[in-house]
């Protein structure tokens, strides 16, 4: 398929190849032009601005890091919701807003152009193997035509709704999920670790009974060793996704108090010099109240 690709950060990188790897033709953008230089050798065209890459293409897809960078790309004067073809269809894969994701369903509704919400669940290691989880909403006619896309970047498609928007609410709520995933398994190691247990044999333990599953292991595994690099998600961005979350539930009327406490703790982990820090890194609070180590910023 002829695709346009806009965001070539670690996740887009990563997707972007693999979709080149399974045989589509790829114009791809991003705002640090160095970081698409790279893709001609692989066979991709530069796009000198976003309406270039949505500029006669079947699918145009976005994957930026929030709701300001993609409504710059897609709305301001001559970009790329005004070139994209009729009848050629946006995915937008990044994390966005639940009330941006309806503006953009009306948009392109407006101007005989398909959109599908399709963000990702998995860590930059996943995008590089294809092995992401691909939550696409919209309509179905859309999604089967988009299916090759999907296959090529992931592991399994979900298709869980007509509405586009549902997509992000179940992004959020998933992200939000793995935050409280986090703050527990960090709380629950402090508590092992004051008694002297080794955090290891407390994880061994943890995976090998009730709580084996990659989002247990993995993070897990982060807070037992105490090694927060590679950054695969920047704790800003956690925040951020923090934040949208508690927008779309207070606008329906939804209390989400652990949400709340979460949000504090990103608040904190950035007070204290975390801002280049993985998102799992809120862990260290909990080590930190618990009167190991000291903070990040000492």
């Amino acid at each position: 398929m002829e695709i346009g690709f806009i965001g070539l950060g670690n996740m887009g990188s990563a997707m972007a190849r693999n979709l080149i790897k399974a045989g589509h033709s790829l114009t791809v953008y991003n705002r640090t032009g160095s970081r698409a230089e790279s893709f001609k050798s692989l066979g991709a065209k530069i796009a000198e601005s976003p309406s270039d890459a949505a500029t006669d293409v079947e699918v145009l897809i976005t994957m930026l890091a929030d709701d300001h960078a993609l409504e710059d790309v897609l709305f301001a004067p001559g970009h790329a919701v005004d070139a994209l073809p009729a009848g050629a269809v946006h995915i937008s894969m990044s994390t966005i807003s639940v009330a941006l994701s309806r503006r953009l369903a009306d948009a392109h509704r407006g101007k005989h152009q398909h959109y599908l919400a399709a963000p990702v669940f998995g860590r930059p290691d996943a995008a590089a193997a294809a092995k992401l989880f691909v939550v696409a909403a919209g309509p179905t006619d859309q999604v089967k035509r988009c299916q090759p896309i999907f296959d090529a970047i992931g592991q399994k498609t979900f298709h869980p709704s007509e509405d586009a928007p549902a997509a992000n609410v179940i992004k959020l709520s998933g992200n939000f999920l793995i935050t409280a995933v986090i703050e527990s398994l960090a709380e629950s190691f402090a508590f092992v670790r004051k008694f002297d247990i080794d955090p290891n044999a407390f994880l061994e333990v943890l995976t090998g009974s009730l709580f084996n599953a990659p989002i247990y292991r993995t993070y897990g595994s982060m807070i037992a060793g105490d090694k927060f690099e590679p950054v695969g998600f920047k704790l800003p961005l956690g925040l951020k996704d923090n934040r949208l979350l508690l927008a779309a539930a207070e606008q329906a009327a939804v209390p989400m108090p652990i949400a709340s406490l979460v949000r504090d703790r990103f608040v904190t982990a950035l007070a204290q010099g975390m801002a280049e820090s993985d998102w799992a890194a809120i862990a260290r609070l909990s080590a930190q109240d618990a009167g190991f180590g000291k903070p990040a910023s000492d």
